[in-house]
C-alpha cells in the first residue's frame, strides 16, 4: 500500500453512494416492486444503507430471499431502468472536485459494480460520460470489486501508475480493492454506510464526511 506522501495524479470514484446519490431512484424502484408484489413499502431511511450493495441486497431487504427472488430481482432492475436518472444527482461538492481535477489536468474515472447497461445511460443522462477518463462497470471484466482487477484496469486505461491513483468509495469492498491494487483508499462516510459497518477495520488512508474534504488528499 502506498503512503500519504505519494502524489495523486488521478482520482477514481465508486458510483452509488460516492459520486452519485442514487438512493432516491433505487428506493423508488424498490417500493414500486413491493407494491406490485403486495408487500409493505419501506422508508428512504431504511433503504439508504443498502443501496451500495445492489439489487440483491435491496430485493432481499424488501422481499426476503424466497423462491421468487430472481424474478423479483430482474423486475426490480427493469423498474429501476425506467427511473434511474429521475432524482439522481452528484453529491453536494462533487462537481467542485471534478472541476478542480479537470482544471489541473488530472484524470478522474469511475469503477463500479453496477452493470454497464445501467451505468452508461445514467452517466450519459447526467453528462458525466463525456468527462470521465474511464468507466469500469461491474461486467466490464471477469472480476468485480473487492477484486483489484477493475481498479488496475482503470489505471491502465488512463495511463497512470496505480500507486499514484486515489480511490474513493463507501463500502468495505472498495477499500479492499484499492488496497489490493496498491492505491490510496479514502472512505466516503457521507455515502451509504450501515450501522454495522466497522470502518476502523477497513484498509484506508483516511475518510471524508464531504466530497470537498478530498482536497486534503490531493
Amino acid at each position: 500500500m502506498n503512503t500519504a506522501r505519494d502524489p495523486v495524479d488521478a482520482v477514481l470514484f465508486d458510483l452509488d453512494g460516492t459520486l452519485l446519490d442514487t438512493a432516491p431512484d433505487m428506493g423508488a424502484a424498490l417500493n414500486t416492486l413491493l407494491l406490485e408484489e403486495g408487500l409493505a413499502t419501506l422508508s428512504a431511511e431504511t433503504i439508504r444503507p443498502h443501496v451500495s450493495n445492489g439489487s440483491k441486497a435491496l430485493v432481499t431487504l424488501g422481499c426476503g430471499a424466497g423462491g421468487e427472488f430472481e424474478r423479483r430481482r430482474l423486475r426490480f432492475l427493469q423498474l429501476y431502468a425506467l427511473v434511474l436518472d429521475r432524482a439522481t444527482a452528484p453529491f453536494d461538492g462533487i462537481e467542485d472536485i471534478l472541476t478542480l481535477l479537470e482544471a489541473d489536468a488530472r484524470p478522474w474515472g469511475i469503477v463500479t459494480n453496477k452493470p454497464r447497461w445501467l451505468t452508461d445511460p445514467l452517466l450519459k443522462a447526467l453528462g458525466l460520460d463525456r468527462r470521465a477518463a474511464c468507466v469500469v462497470s461491474g461486467d466490464t471484466l471477469p472480476e468485480r470489486k473487492p477484486h483489484p482487477l477493475p481498479l488496475l484496469h482503470a489505471a491502465a486505461t488512463i495511463g497512470i501508475d496505480p500507486a499514484r491513483c486515489l480511490y474513493v468509495g463507501d463500502a468495505e469492498r472498495d477499500m479492499q480493492a484499492a488496497a489490493g491494487a496498491g492505491m490510496r483508499a479514502v472512505v466516503a462516510r457521507y455515502g451509504y454506510l450501515a450501522p454495522a459497518d466497522r470502518l476502523a477495520n477497513w484498509p484506508q488512508h483516511g475518510a471524508i464526511d464531504h466530497p470537498r474534504e478530498l482536497l486534503a488528499f490531493l
